[in-house]
């Protein structure tokens, strides 16, 4: 009788090795986004990224896709900005462009890391560059406790609809917005 092997899908892509791992462990893993995300390249954010890069600034990213449209925008130039992150992808995206004494602070999700910017500084105001589907947790945290917040929305989640045709037993997802997209179509 042949063993049965998990099938598990992952709705964003994963490193080669990722797929070779699962494989040699007796799964398959494929992978088919449900999200595509797209820079917002207009005059207005370019301007909003310009601004903050000639000033000292508290700065935060939730996502690699931020970290993406914003270093795409300075264009080799690196800013005087403590930085604060989450995500393993987004820190090593941030300290590759920015180096990592720029990363005051990192956590695992956006309600520690207000955690974070709380504990190790009270600033006036935090730049949050960040997508048109971010959530609140975030800039609420921080708004609570009298820090303003100015979101500079850089990039656009668009959802991309499968139907699937086959039976998982396991489906990984990595944001609310792939959810969303997976159940339009698929239970």
């Amino acid at each position: 009788m042949p063993e049965h092997k998990l099938h598990i899908l992952s709705t964003r892509p994963v490193e080669i090795s990722r797929i070779e791992e699962a494989q040699q462990k007796g799964m398959i893993l494929d992978v088919l986004s449900f999200i595509e995300t797209e820079a917002i390249k207009t005059i207005e954010v370019q301007q909003e990224i310009e601004w903050a890069s000639v000033r000292q600034a508290t700065v935060v990213f939730t996502s690699m896709n931020a970290v993406e449209a914003v270093t795409e925008m300075l264009d080799g130039h690196i800013p005087d900005w403590r930085i604060y992150c989450m995500g393993y992808k987004t820190k090593q995206l941030i300290t590759d462009y920015f180096g990592e004494t720029a990363i005051s602070g990192t956590a695992d999700n956006a309600a520690e890391l207000a955690d974070e910017i709380l504990e190790n500084e009270e600033p006036e105001e935090v730049i949050f560059f960040c997508g048109n589907q971010r959530r609140d947790e975030l800039p609420g945290k921080l708004r609570s406790h009298h820090i303003s917040v100015n979101e500079v929305v850089v990039y656009e989640t668009l959802p991309v609809e499968h139907k699937l045709e086959k039976e998982y037993d396991a489906v990984l997802f990595f944001s609310p917005s792939a959810a969303e997209s997976f159940f339009k179509k698929n239970k």
